[in-house]
């Protein structure tokens, strides 16, 4: 059985990568991934065949990693944060079995430590209860679909994490979803947002819902919309479990 393993690097450096996708790396002839991703890890697996394509071409990554497996190559698709979030883990199962090798081929999907979760260690603490991540890029999902996933996680009272949040082409899409999001929160809602997640420059702000709506962020940004129960605790995001009030449960 030929080998394909979807691995998840975690949030940026490789201190932040589990020992199993380093191990998974160690054991492949060849890397693939995106460019910005392969060139993270390079220097380290500099022995491995490295394959890399551009932002907007993940079929043809996946396709040139399968046609690399299909000779008999151990081959690793790498992603940022976890494979199987926003990664390429569901994408390469697609296209073996539209190719019809999944006799063939295994895939092993190695996670890794999603935004979500590093960014809201650098916060404080701020997913403790239910919360939803939601993604504000329209390439691959309509923006009528995401503004309704926008209404539904803030009628729901969600602690909500949001990837992909601006671009040079959707300055806007923030300032549009706080709108969205301020027609069931209070202005005064914690928020915040964390910028670099595990690269140098790594930087975490806690703001409110109102400010939030006009600060500028780019694509290496996550950003944070706690619920109505969140906190600022001497500048950490911090929402409580559910359960009773820390002061109610020490007076017991």
């Amino acid at each position: 059985m030929k080998k394909i393993f979807v691995v998840g690097l975690g949030p940026g450096n490789l201190s932040q990568t589990t020992e199993r996708a380093i191990e998974a790396l160690e054991a492949s002839d060849v890397i693939a991934g995106y460019t910005v991703y392969v060139d993270l890890i390079k220097d380290r697996f500099n022995n491995k065949e490295l394959i890399s394509t551009a932002m907007k071409k993940e079929a043809d990554r996946c396709n040139l990693a399968v046609d690399e497996a299909v000779k008999g190559k151990i081959v690793s698709m790498v992603c940022s944060g976890d494979a199987g979030v926003y990664g390429m883990a569901g994408l390469m199962f697609e296209i073996v079995h539209a190719r019809g090798l999944d006799q063939e081929i295994e895939i092993e999907v190695i996670p890794g430590i999603t935004a979500a979760c590093s960014g809201a260690a650098v916060l404080g603490a701020p997913l403790i209860h239910d919360f939803t991540v939601i993604s504000l890029s329209d390439l691959l999902t309509p923006w009528e679909l995401i503004e309704k996933r926008l209404e539904c996680a803030a009628m729901g009272d969600f602690s909500i994490c949001l990837y992909n949040p601006s671009s040079i082409k959707r300055y806007d899409y923030l300032q549009k979803a706080c709108d969205i999001l301020l027609k069931y929160r209070k202005p005064e809602n914690v928020a915040g947002y964390v910028q670099n997640i595990g690269r140098e420059g790594e930087s975490g702000v806690v703001l409110d819902l109102k400010t939030l709506r006009d600060t500028k962020v780019d694509m290496f940004t996550t950003v944070f919309i706690g619920n109505s129960k969140t906190k600022n605790m001497n500048g950490k995001m911090v929402t409580p479990r559910g359960y009773k009030e820390v002061e109610a449960l020490m007076n017991e």
